[in-house]
């Protein structure tokens, strides 16, 4: 058990040296920074919605992650694969999983830091009037495992494709299903137009995103969101080592 903590650990520290020994994290930190401020004080209508909350932070992140998070995880197997360097990381003494797992946590703490980093978001917000950082907390737990999931997801298209501009679209079109089948549009449509039965719809809408983030905003800490979140990962995890341990064989 110590010795796979150990080797999770050896891989981690490995990649996340990866990230910053390049200008990419930065840029991607500066940016992410950017786009929280102006989505959450202009597009947001922070000060003219008079409230003391981070409800537009919150609503906007499903949305910057499509893109940044894919971004940072496109690398993560196809960078290995077009380098020729996944064989040599697969034959030290090291399992395969130990390896994914390893360089998912890497990439989930660089994310979780970039989110740490909006801090004086949440100081602005209490220093302009008095909101509930119980619900605050809970939406930065909900940020964090969508950033996790979209994460998974990318791990998954990267082991797919040496091409980490390919594995960018795949992982992009996917969590924007994630999104978007849980979408306020996308179900009414499916009810005014379609006429699809309630239950269908909320068979549909369960496999969303946006239905199990929704929690987190609203401050309750649900086990069926979180294990959703986490079944995604998992599963996305998963089916990585399966893609892997193919390319192999082959």
């Amino acid at each position: 058990m110590n010795n796979s903590i150990g080797n999770i650990s050896a891989i981690a520290k490995r990649e996340l040296k990866g990230f910053f020994a390049s200008p990419v994290a930065y840029v991607f930190i500066v940016i992410f920074l950017l786009l929280s401020g102006f989505f959450t004080f202009m597009a947001g209508f922070f000060f003219e919605r008079g409230q003391a909350s981070l409800k537009p932070f919150f609503d906007w992140h499903p949305w910057i992650y499509l893109f940044l998070v894919p971004a940072v995880g496109m690398r993560l197997w196809s960078e290995e694969r077009r380098l020729g360097t996944m064989e040599l990381l697969l034959t030290m003494p090291i399992t395969t999983w130990q390896a994914i797992v390893g360089k998912f946590l890497a990439s989930w703490l660089f994310l979780g830091l970039a989110l740490f980093l909006t801090f004086p978001i949440i100081c602005t917000v209490n220093y302009l009037g008095t909101p509930d950082n119980g619900v605050i907390f809970c939406g930065y737990v909900g940020s964090l495992m969508v950033s996790g999931a979209y994460l998974a997801i990318t791990s998954m298209t990267s082991a797919m494709t040496r091409n980490q501009v390919i594995s960018f679209i795949i992982s992009v079109v996917i969590c924007l299903f994630l999104i978007l089948v849980g979408f306020p549009p996308v179900t009414n449509f499916l009810i005014n137009v379609l006429r699809a039965k309630s239950g269908v719809v909320e068979t549909i809408t369960s496999f969303s995103i946006i239905t199990h983030f929704d929690g987190f905003q609203k401050g309750i800490l649900d086990m069926r969101d979180i294990v959703f979140f986490l079944s995604v990962i998992v599963f996305s995890l998963f089916s990585t080592g399966v893609i892997i341990r193919s390319h192999r064989a082959g």
